[in-house]
Formats: structure tokens, C-alpha cells, sequence
């Protein structure tokens, strides 16, 4: 925001209240009101406004309080800012940014627990990314502005309040990470595990886990969903000859299943076992803690374990 004038953030309670998590504090005191807006429990309406302003040049940041609310403005993501470039034959671009929470949170309930990465994925003319550390986050969200077509920013409530290491590279003013481009957040021989946002900590530990009964994961982090980075994932597959695709989300028209079909087109004379897909419970999430916890993916003992069967 600093360095371009024309970023500005608009959402629900991202001024005074300085973020329904915190993640807008101190931006309101430092660029004032007419550049962080808070705006009336109207998704359809602010995200409407934001798309027009970006149709007139200007970028913005649409905070959703959760991601399950952006359901309310999907009129506005599907149609009015992602279709825009292409209907135009290219004469309108539309660098607006919608970010906020999703996927499971804690107790939240069936209807604020949905992980969206799939859904906006399916769409043709938006980018979606899902961050997993510190520097995920920095570096995807500056791009992220920076890039001229939508972007869907799927940020991860639990991660929140993790601490990861930053580097001063990180911490640099320049510093930003391609879209498009995963990470090898750890190396390995024998198996390949992908996932993207909280998930990537549960497949680092799964690989640990792993590692005592001598078995070498590569796990990779996706970090961009949409696009995907087919080439490095394909790579990995070849080095290791095994895949395990990891996400919350539903198991149906998943990004694992995305994952899948990439490596079967790409990869197949490769595999020297079939694939496994984790994926979150085929229901929606429970309220209750003890059965939300059977409904999204668990690492264990002996590794990674799919969800039980929810009542």
C-alpha cells in the first residue's frame, strides 16, 4: 500500500476493529480511512464496488471475514471479475484480491468450516492461492496484488497464531514469490506427499513420522492452486514413483483428485503403486469437537490417516 496508491482494502470490521483476527491492525491509523473501509455486513454489495474499481484501474484487497461468506458475493468473483478479461478480448483487466480465512476452524460449525480451494479452482480466469508459513504469506500476497486478473487468497484461520522462521530475504521490501510455483519444503526418495495451507504442516509431520521407520517423503507445497504447478509435482513423482495427494477439503472434484489425474496423463508408466488421496469426510463438518475431528485429516504414529466415518 505504500508503494502504490492505488491498493486500497475494504471488508467487514478490517478499519476500526482492525481485522475480525487481527491481520488488518495498525493499517487504518497509518493510511487512513479513505484507503481501509469498512463496509456494512453486505458481501454482494462491497465485493460489486471492488470489481468496479478495479475495472477503473484502481486494486482491491476484499477482506471476507471467513471464506464462507464469499458465497453471499459469488456472482461478482465467477462472473464479474473473473470472465471480464477474457469477454473483452482482453481490453479489461480487473487485479482485485478477495482474502480471508477458510477451511475448518474450530467449532465454528457446518457452515463457516468449508475449504473453497476446489470450488474456485474450477474457474477459468481467477488465480488461487493458499499459503502455508509466514513466507507464503508475504510473498503470495504481494504477488498477488501486484498481478493483473483476479486473485482468490486462501489464508488458513489455525495458522493465524503459528510463529515460522523468516529470513532477512523475506523480510526484504522486494521480496515476492511467483504464482504458479510450488516448494519442496522437504526432500525424500520414496514417496511423494502434496498439500497446500494447514495441510503442509500435517504432511511435514506425517514425513517425520516416516522418517523413524525409514521411509524418505518429499512433501510439497503447493502454494498456488490455480494455477498448478504441474511440472514440479510430475518431477517429484518420477524421482519418487509414489504419490500421496493431502487437503481437508471434500474428496469429490478435489484438488487431490486435480493432482491425480495430472500425474495418471503425465506420469503413469512412473507410479509403482496406485495413488492415495486424504481428503476430508464426504459430509459437512460437525459441531461438535470430537466429531470434528474425525472429519478432517489426522496424522498419527504410523503416518498420515484418512478420516473415520462421521455419524
Amino acid at each position: 500500500m505504500s508503494a502504490d496508491p492505488s491498493v486500497f482494502l475494504m471488508g467487514e470490521e478490517v478499519g476500526e476493529y482492525q481485522g475480525a483476527y487481527k491481520i488488518t491492525k495498525g493499517l487504518l491509523d497509518k493510511y487512513g480511512p479513505d484507503r481501509v473501509l469498512d463496509t456494512p455486513i453486505t458481501e454482494a454489495g462491497f465485493t460489486g464496488i471492488g470489481v468496479g474499481a478495479a475495472y477503473q484501474g484502481l486494486r482491491p484487497v476484499i477482506e471476507f471475514m471467513t471464506f464462507n461468506f464469499s458465497m453471499q458475493a459469488i456472482d461478482h468473483i465467477i462472473n464479474s471479475a473473473a470472465k471480464s478479461n477474457y469477454m473483452s478480448a482482453g481490453q479489461i483487466n480487473v487485479p482485485i484480491v478477495f482474502r480471508g480465512p477458510n477451511g475448518a476452524a474450530a467449532g465454528v460449525g457446518a457452515q463457516h468450516s468449508q475449504c473453497y480451494a476446489a470450488w474456485f479452482a474450477h474457474v477459468p480466469g481467477l488465480k488461487v492461492l493458499a499459503p502455508y508459513s509466514s513466507e507464503d504469506a508475504r510473498g503470495l500476497l504481494k504477488a498477488a496484488i501486484r498481478d493483473p486478473d483476479p486473485v482468490v487468497f486462501l489464508e488458513n484461520e489455525l495458522l493465524y497464531g503459528e510463529s515460522f522462521p523468516v529470513s532477512d530475504e523475506v523480510l526484504d521490501s522486494s521480496f515476492a514469490l511467483p504464482i504458479g510455483k510450488a516448494k519442496i519444503e522437504r526432500e525424500g526418495k520414496d514417496v511423494t506427499i502434496t498439500a497446500f495451507s494447514k495441510m503442509v504442516g500435517y504432511a511435514l509431520q506425517a514425513a517425520e513420522i516416516l522418517s523413524k521407520e525409514g521411509i524418505s517423503a518429499e512433501v510439497i507445497n503447493l502454494r498456488s492452486i490455480r494455477p498448478l504447478d504441474r511440472a514440479a509435482i510430475n518431477a517429484s513423482v518420477r524421482k519418487t514413483n509414489r504419490l500421496v495427494t493431502l487437503e481437508e477439503g471434500f474428496p469429490q472434484h478435489g484438488v487431490g483428485a486435480e493432482i491425480c489425474m495430472s500425474v495418471v496423463e503425465e506420469s503413469f508408466e512412473y507410479l509403482d503403486a496406485p495413488i492415495e488421496r486424504i481428503a476430508g469426510a464426504d459430509v459437512p463438518m460437525p459441531y461438535a469437537a470430537n466429531l470434528e475431528r474425525l472429519a478432517v485429516p489426522q496424522y498419527h504414529l504410523n503416518g498420515l490417516h484418512y478420516p473415520e466415518e462421521v455419524p
